[in-house]
């Protein structure tokens, strides 16, 4: 079974340890800032093997340099970005394969965030890590493609299974869980996830990982046919995409 250490870099971002103890390997999925990996890595006992990366905005590559030189683990992130993120050794991209021990970390392309934005996900241990593209009951801001890029990235990650254990970038799920009332305020499983949500943060706890199963319950961008969703929005005959677009460009201006 694999070890998961989870920690916030930065103000709200996520960095991950996935340690498979059979082989002694660890990955490191982003690197927002090298002191909070290396304090992690301390802390475990985990030397690192590899660094992952989903996309090459500055919070998840600012450790990069800093902790390749430290542990000499190379680098893969996404070919369509390569040249924006520091210190990249292998370029992977869709359908492609990562190892972690026995284990295969597959690649999807899941733009829509940014232009060249990867996931990994692990079929054999029912985990993924999604960075930017899916949040805990959101979805990342549309930086630099346009909805229907995001809306096709999305569906892809609502076809794992719905017992898939998922790890996101960011600590965004108390906002995003008072926006998704907005959308579906009459959903009992939202409502439910909402206040254990605010709970939690009242204490200062962490609200990941999530499931894709939780997810397709409770997150409005995975909920478009839905149609108390749709009656609320007034799109009670509108294409799946456009009501999805309908909801980000709500999201943006909560």
């Amino acid at each position: 079974m694999l070890h998961i250490e989870q920690f916030i870099c930065r103000t709200d971002n996520y960095g991950v340890l996935v340690h498979d103890p059979d082989s002694g390997e660890t990955l490191v999925i982003d690197a927002p800032e090298e002191e909070a990996v290396v304090a992690a890595l301390e802390r475990t006992g985990w030397t690192p093997t590899k660094l992952l990366i989903t996309h090459h905005h500055g919070d998840h590559v600012a450790g990069n340099l800093g902790l390749k030189k430290r542990y000499g683990m190379p680098i893969v992130g996404p070919a369509a970005e390569a040249d924006r993120i520091p210190g990249i050794d292998q370029t992977v991209e869709e359908g492609d394969v990562v190892s972690l021990g026995a284990y295969s970390v597959d690649v999807f392309a899941t733009p829509g965030h940014t232009a060249g934005h990867i996931s990994f996900y692990l079929p054999d241990a029912k985990l993924a890590f999604t960075g930017d593209t899916l949040f805990a009951l959101g979805c990342g801001r549309l930086l630099e493609c346009g909805p229907d890029v995001m809306f096709a990235s999305l569906q892809k990650i609502a076809g794992w299974p719905r017992d898939t254990v998922v790890y996101c970038g960011h600590e965004y799920t108390q906002s995003n869980a008072r926006f998704a009332l907005t959308v579906d305020p009459d959903n009992e499983a939202l409502r439910t996830r909402a206040a254990e949500v605010e709970h939690l943060r009242a204490r200062n706890s962490m609200t990941l990982p999530t499931t894709i199963g939780d997810e397709l319950d409770t997150n409005p961008f995975l909920r478009f046919q839905a149609p108390e969703v749709r009656k609320t929005l007034g799109m009670e005959s509108a294409g799946d995409a456009e009501v999805f677009a309908a909801i980000r460009k709500r999201k943006d201006s909560f």
